[in-house]
């Protein structure tokens, strides 16, 4: 039984979720977490990685719960 609390995100907040891991992907691949980390050696590049992988498990978070609800919206007949 529930307790009346529902956390719920808008389609354009689950959007910007989205861009965000977008972002991190982005910056990942094109070296500039490792650049500004540079100082921190061989760390810098593990941190590299690690930042690529957390923002491609955001995304893959993030655009699930964006299909599902918009699914859900268009063919469950409530939105």
């Amino acid at each position: 039984m529930s307790n009346g609390v529902h956390a719920a995100c808008s389609v354009f907040e689950l959007f910007l979720g989205v861009l965000l891991g977008v972002g991190l992907i982005l910056l990942s691949t094109f070296g500039l977490v490792a650049a500004i980390l540079a100082g921190l050696g061989a760390l810098a590049g593990t941190l590299n990685t690690i930042l690529g992988v957390i923002g491609l498990i955001v995304v893959i978070l993030f655009a699930y719960c964006i299909i599902r609800r918009l699914w859900r919206c268009c063919f469950g007949g409530r939105c």
